[in-house]
This record gives structure tokens, C-alpha cells and sequence, in this order.
């Protein structure tokens, strides 16, 4: 069920603000930083502030800020080279932070963050008290991806700075996240031609609005508008509120702050507990359930444990415990959860009733594979 909100409460109401810049904004186009851009960004992040909002930024540009240093115009694509430029630039682009910072008295809190930190419950919950402690110390938090470390992440968009974003906002109850690219928004076409539009507004989620995007890539950055569309899902799903919007735009938070409708923005749907949002989109899962129709009405639309009579198989290898997807008999993956049994045991008792676990097992410590107390629907 959506929640009613305007633009204006959402942005004036919603106590974490999370800031996603992109490389093409913080960076010219010999690849160089654009410190003036850096500065003024930061000036409207600390007036912000002043308003009580707690903001995290998290900041694309170390790869960019790299080849720039080392007068390289085009991105490596060899995964050691990569990761040696980020350790280069990401020095420089937080020395560039910490100066922008002085003269307001704040200091940079830099927190390096790989796909692992957030699949792992606990260190998941150390980050939230972290960015919590920075608030306190009157630090701007400042992300990134542990680009020298996280190959993956550098290999593809899964692990773009879009998606970290949408799982730092995702920490928090009722968060704005807005995503600043070098358009003005979400267009129902290329922005490039004069017949395309901007969306003002998404208040609801189709199959078509994945197929209006027109990728535009640029030679430093990972990231598209369908990964900005995949995070602001994640995000509106869990509660939160999206706003994307032109980072190039001369003083962008301030308008948006001050009511002025620029942007594409997406309403928030119901809230969702904290662990029920790290359970449903912080966690990659160890293995797969397929269950079947029977068993995928049962878990929609009547809110069900999976029971292991509609498990058809499981795929991966995972143990009790662990974070599993749970996919319908046509491959689409419909939610995920936490098993109550183990791979092995999961292919003896699936297709099976309840009351014959003890016997195929030897044991029933659970009659059902996934308890509806431990299910997050994800589609």
C-alpha cells in the first residue's frame, strides 16, 4: 500500500538524507576532479545539516579521480590496474572532502564498504552504529566502495556506488536517498532527443518503466539509469523516498530542499522493519528454493510459511540459517528467507508433507522450510 506523501514532506520530514554523487558530476571531462563542484556540493550539504537532517555521502570518483592524477583518459578494464588507481585517486579525493570541509567546522568520517558488510548481519548493524557515532562526533560520513579489494564490484554494476547507496539509506527508517547524475532525471526516452519527457513523478512501479531507459555510459563511470531505477526500488520498497536529479544543476539540494519540483521523485511504500529490510535486499543468498504455484499463492497472497510440500528443488549449497532466494516454477524470484534446514536435508524432505520430516530425517525441529516470520517478499 503506497503512503501519502508529497515532495515537500518527504524532503522536510525525513530525519537521514543520503547523498549519492556521480563520477561524471565530481569530475571534469579530462577526468580531473572539479573542486569548485566538490566545494559548493558541500556547502549545501552543511546548510542541510543545520536543519537537523542527518546526511551520509556517499561519493563515486576515486577511479576518476585516479586517471585523472595519471593523466589517463580512457578506464582500464584490467582489474589490478583499476584497483591501483583507486587507491591513488580515493587519497586525493578525500584530502579534496577534508578541505571543502574545514571552514564549516566538520570533519570527514571516510567509510570504505564492500558487498560482504552488508550480507553479514552483524557487521551490517556495526555499520548503522557507526554512521550513528560519526553524526555524534559532528563528521559528514563519507562513502565509498572498497574498490582496492572488492574485484566484483569493479567488474560489474552490481556493486556500482547506485546500489551501495540504496543499501546505506536502507540502514535507516524513513530515508530520502537522492541520486545525482548529469541528467535531469528519469525520461520516458533518450534524453538526447527533444521528443523524450521527464517524469516528474513514479507513485507506483510497472514492467515499463525498465524498458523506457536509455543507457548512457560514459568512459569513468560504472553506473546507468537502470541501476538508479533498480536502487530506487530497493529503496521505495523498503519505505524510503528517491529523488533523481541533475548533480550539474548549480545549487540542486538547495532547490530541492527549498520545495522547488526538479527531479524525478518515488514514493515511499509501507515501512518495513529493520531486519525485514536487510533480510530482503542487504543479503546475496546462498541458495535457491523453487516451490511451486500451490506453494507461491500460499506465500503472496495469504502470507504463508513455505512448507517443504511445495518446495519442487533447491539449487546452491547453503546450511540452517543462511539466506536463501525463493523462486515460483517460472524462474521469477518472488522473496527470501531464512532456512530453518540444510541443502541435504531440504532435497530428502522437499515434495514431502510436514509430519513425515521425523521419519525421512530422523528428527522435526521445524514442520516448515521457511517460516513466514523470516520471509521478505522481494517482487
Amino acid at each position: 500500500m503506497m503512503i501519502s506523501l508529497s515532495r515537500q514532506e518527504i524532503v522536510r520530514t525525513s530525519p537521514y538524507l543520503v547523498v549519492k554523487v556521480g563520477t561524471n558530476v565530481l569530475t571534469k571531462r579530462d577526468g580531473r576532479l572539479n573542486i569548485n563542484r566538490i566545494e559548493k556540493l558541500v556547502e549545501e550539504i552543511c546548510f542541510i545539516r543545520e536543519n537537523g537532517t542527518h546526511v551520509i555521502l556517499v561519493s563515486s570518483g576515486a577511479v576518476g579521480s585516479g586517471m585523472g592524477i595519471l593523466e589517463m583518459t580512457k578506464r582500464p578494464t584490467f582489474h589490478p590496474a583499476l584497483q591501483a588507481i583507486a587507491a591513488i585517486g580515493q587519497s586525493k579525493l578525500m584530502q579534496v572532502y577534508e578541505q571543502a570541509l574545514e571552514k564549516y567546522q566538520l570533519f570527514p568520517g571516510q567509510v570504505l564498504l564492500t558487498a560482504d558488510d552488508f550480507a553479514r548481519r552483524q557487521r551490517y548493524l556495526n555499520i548503522r552504529n557507526t554512521f550513528l557515532s560519526l553524526f555524534h562526533y559532528n563528521a559528514l560520513p563519507i562513502v565509498n566502495e572498497n574498490d582496492t579489494v572488492s574485484v566484483e564490484e569493479l567488474h560489474s554494476t552490481f556493486g556500482d556506488n547506485d546500489r551501495l547507496a540504496a543499501l546505506v539509506a536502507n540502514l535507516f527508517q524513513e530515508p530520502l536517498l537522492i541520486l545525482l547524475t548529469d541528467v535531469d532525471g528519469l525520461y520516458d526516452g533518450d534524453p538526447s532527443l527533444s521528443s523524450s519527457n521527464l517524469i516528474p513523478v513514479v507513485d507506483h512501479w510497472s514492467s515499463s518503466l525498465m524498458k523506457m531507459v536509455a543507457e548512457k555510459r560514459s568512459s569513468r563511470s560504472k553506473g546507468g539509469m537502470s541501476s538508479k531505477l533498480k536502487a530506487a526500488k530497493m529503496v521505495t520498497e523498503s519505505g524510503g523516498s528517491v529523488i533523481i536529479a541533475n548533480g550539474d544543476d548549480d545549487g540542486i539540494l538547495s532547490k530541492i530542499y527549498s520545495g522547488k519540483e526538479t527531479g524525478t521523485v518515488f514514493f515511499p511504500k509501507k515501512q518495513l522493519q529493520a531486519r525485514k529490510r536487510w533480510l530482503g535486499f542487504a543479503v546475496v543468498p546462498n541458495g535457491t528454493l523453487i516451490i511451486d504455484q500451490g506453494a507461491t499463492e500460499a506465500l503472496v497472497r495469504k502470507g504463508k510459511s513455505l512448507l517443504p510440500s511445495g518446495v519442487i528443488n533447491c539449487l546452491g549449497k547453503f546450511d540452517k540459517g543462511d539466506v536463501v532466494a525463493i523462486v515460483d516454477h517460472n524462474g521469477q524470484e518472488i522473496a527470501r528467507g531464512l532456512s530453518n534446514y540444510n541443502m541435504k536435508e531440504v532435497m530428502i524432505i522437499r515434495g514431502r508433507k510436514s509430519k513425515e520430516i521425523r521419519e525421512l530425517l530422523g528428527h522435526c525441529p521445524y514442520e516448515e522450510i521457511v517460516h513466514r516470520d523470516n520471509i521478505q517478499l522481494t517482487d
